[in-house]
């Protein structure tokens, strides 16, 4: 699913009062923590993944995971923080037009 600029931007703006659902911890991206990114994508649509490494190239390569392995849309990165974007079944965050 390509989004187009406009319906990111709106995103974007929903997700600015949205607090990080998923935190990964010390031993970094797990099944169990890409389990729980699927479940909050299914449930939220639109979530906020922390990722606590001073290392770039790291969080990059741990980022770039969980967008691959969550089939979701990457909407921007704030510092540690990763806004992802995968819409379900129900639909329950609606798009503007492209």
């Amino acid at each position: 699913m390509t989004l187009s600029n406009k319906q990111k931007q709106h995103l974007k703006g929903l997700a600015h009062s949205l607090k990080p659902v998923v935190q990964l911890g010390a031993n970094g991206l797990t099944e169990g923590v890409l389990a729980e990114i699927e479940g909050a994508l299914s449930h939220h649509e639109l979530i906020k993944v922390k990722v606590p490494t001073d290392d770039r190239e790291e969080k990059g390569l741990i980022m770039d995971a969980i967008i691959r392995e969550t089939k979701a849309e990457k909407l921007q990165t704030i510092g540690h923080t990763l806004v992802l974007f995968r819409q379900s079944d129900e639909k329950k965050i609606e798009l503007p037009r492209k």
